[in-house]
């Protein structure tokens, strides 16, 4: 696996809009203050061509402008890591003009984003073996106060802080809207992880111990990733091959899928071999949009298909659409422990 350098004091940060732009409220005007809190801080700042764009269907631009943007920034001497500009809904689309060849030749650079950005960081360790960062999309680091989340994203790209614990409420209602663009999180819901172990397939009122397990980490949305399932894309085969020695750790979240959606594209994955060498998993709180439906809730969504495996999964984990969210190394080793009776977190990234 290969590791990007750290950003230092000075170094230049780029954003592209490989998915959408900051064209809209409220996360034009969070990036635009975002960017003016790098500066102060001592980063530079370069924006993409497609950054405020919004022309696109599902992205900021056409595909092909998209793409190029991407490798134009991945490739440039003067940009030292990028985030991206946001979220969207096809990203997919402009894989055609992304070379993962020519990027597993090249400098290694960090790469940060969720949701649809899984078709980048997750593509980027499995096709390039290139490290990249599951996290916060730019328009987030303009929120003011920081949440410790945030705190902890910008501690993972210049490397200070490679042990996440996770935080102790999340949010379901927003405060961030049109009007009041730079609000913060508004966490209210007490985090409360629920722990499945393999050895009966009991879940935490049973459990009272400490679960521990160790892998190389590999995930993201799970919309995305049964999207990119069977296509010339997926190389999962022989990347869990290449790092059997380790194993995997698989970390999921869900945005669009339905309860049953989940229920599916977990059985997909499964049955499609990516799972093999898994030692463990790491569920991300469902979103708003995943109630229970016809007897089967998010729990029982995900361990029906996966207890099989005989491995140890932790759900409602801070990764994902409700923040706040762990920022994750796709590609880096994680040693995850989590103590039952205290609800006590801890995952250790170490960049072998």
């Amino acid at each position: 696996m290969r590791y990007p350098e750290f950003i230092k004091n000075g170094d230049r940060i780029g954003f592209c809009a490989p998915s959408f732009g900051c064209n809209v409220e409220p996360y034009r005007t969070g990036f635009d203050h975002a960017q003016e809190v790098f500066a102060r801080q001592g980063y530079q700042t370069v924006c993409g061509p497609n950054a405020y764009a919004g022309d696109g269907i599902g992205i900021s631009t056409s595909p092909d402008k998209c793409g190029k943007e991407f490798m134009d920034m991945m490739l440039a001497s003067d940009v030292d890591a990028i985030i991206s500009c946001g979220g969207g809904e096809l990203m997919c689309e402009i894989l055609k003009y992304v070379d993962f060849t020519r990027l597993a030749k090249s400098k290694p650079k960090w790469f940060m984003g969720y949701s649809d950005n899984t078709n980048l960081t997750f593509l980027l360790t499995t096709l390039s073996d290139m490290a990249a960062i599951y996290g916060p999309c730019a328009a987030s680091f303009g929120m003011e106060p920081w949440h410790e989340a945030i705190h902890d994203a910008l501690a993972l790209l210049n490397g200070e802080k490679l042990e996440m614990a996770g935080y102790s409420a999340y949010e379901t209602n927003p405060d961030k809207n049109p009007e009041h663009p730079l609000e913060p999180y508004a966490c209210t819901e007490p985090r409360k992880i629920v722990a499945f172990d393999p050895v009966g397939g009991v879940l935490n009122n049973n459990v009272g111990n400490t679960i521990d397990f160790s892998g190389r980490l590999v995930g993201g949305c799970l919309d995305i990733l049964a999207m990119l399932c069977g296509t010339k894309y997926d190389q999962v085969k022989s990347f869990s091959e290449k790092y059997s020695g380790d194993g995997l750790v698989w970390f999921l979240e869900a945005c669009d899928l339905s309860v049953f959606g989940i229920r599916r594209a977990l059985w997909q994955l499964k049955n499609a071999g990516w799972f093999r060498n898994v030692k463990g998993f790491l569920i991300g709180r469902p979103w708003a949009g995943q109630q229970d439906m016809m007897g089967l809730d998010h729990i029982r969504a995900v361990t029906d298909v996966l207890e099989e495996l005989q491995v140890p999964i932790l759900l409602d984990v801070d990764i994902g659409h409700l923040p706040p969210m762990i920022p994750l190394i796709s590609g880096s080793i994680a040693d995850i422990s989590y103590d039952v009776d205290e609800d006590r977190f801890k995952l250790k990234m170490k960049l072998e």
